[in-house]
């Protein structure tokens, strides 16, 4: 069926099917049972998070490229540092994927867990490559890895432990507020970051939980750690932790899978 508003102008045509669900929409069923994944260290992406990516790398390029024809996700997922090797910064390719006829050799192991995230911008470059926003979803075990696709890397995986990522409200989150702010805000001092308090202070306690995770900057394994929380309030909590330690790291072998 076709809806006019007042002056006869056509506003949605509900016949025509979609290919793809809403966000809104979305359910376990519409998650693929194996999915292109994109490993970026110090890049975490939430549910209800939105993410910029530079994608310049031909393996990426063609990870987005299969994406956009299919069910526009991706998994966005963290790679574990290599043994002798530190926190490498986004968009480092000192390790690459193997199989490929250019000389590329190792590929980092993964974390556990990652956010399916959902193309829900793209501008493409008169080069080739894209600038993308990724809005989080839910977020996902790896099961295992398998077979390279076009370069890129892909696994099976399962999103049925996160169910609560599509379902909850954000309401009633039990935190401190205010407690966390004067946290950042010292944090902040101490570091020398500036930050936009105004636009802080009016977010909801959910979208504040979603957005001060991905922008504090701190590494690999406590990223890690706040994706993996069960709740918005246990991460909210070990985003207190890190900013009261004054960004000190937890040791890579702690407790994020």
């Amino acid at each position: 069926m076709t809806r006019h508003d007042n002056r006869g102008s056509v506003i949605i045509h509900d016949d025509i099917p979609r290919h793809i669900p809403q966000l809104g929409d979305i359910t376990l069923a519409d998650f693929p049972a194996e999915l292109g994944l994109f490993p970026l260290d110090e890049a975490l992406l939430l549910p209800q998070g939105r993410l910029p990516l530079n994608v310049f790398e031909p393996r990426y390029v063609a990870l987005v490229e299969d994406a956009l024809a299919s069910n526009r996700l991706i998994g966005m997922i963290q790679p574990r540092p290599l043994e002798g090797m530190g926190d490498t910064g986004p968009g480092d390719d000192t390790v690459t994927d193997p199989g490929m006829d250019d000389g590329y050799s190792d590929t980092p192991p993964l974390y556990g867990i990652g956010c399916v995230g959902r193309i829900t911008a793209m501008t493409e470059r008169v080069d080739g490559t894209y600038a993308i926003t990724l809005t989080g979803i839910a977020r996902f075990r790896l099961l295992r890895e398998t077979a390279l696709r076009r370069g890129y890397r892909a696994g099976r995986i399962d999103v049925s432990s996160f169910v609560s990522d599509l379902t909850d409200s954000g309401d009633d989150i039990p935190f401190d507020r205010e407690g966390l702010l004067n946290a950042l805000h010292d944090f902040c001092e101490a570091q020398g970051v500036s930050t936009h308090w105004e636009a802080l202070r009016q977010m909801d306690d959910a979208a504040l939980l979603v957005t001060l995770p991905m922008i504090c900057p701190f590494g690999t394994a406590p990223r890690q750690m706040m994706l993996e929380a069960p709740t918005p309030a246990a991460r909210a909590q070990i985003l207190r932790n890190l900013l009261d330690g004054a960004g000190h790291e937890p040791d890579e072998g702690a407790s994020p899978s």
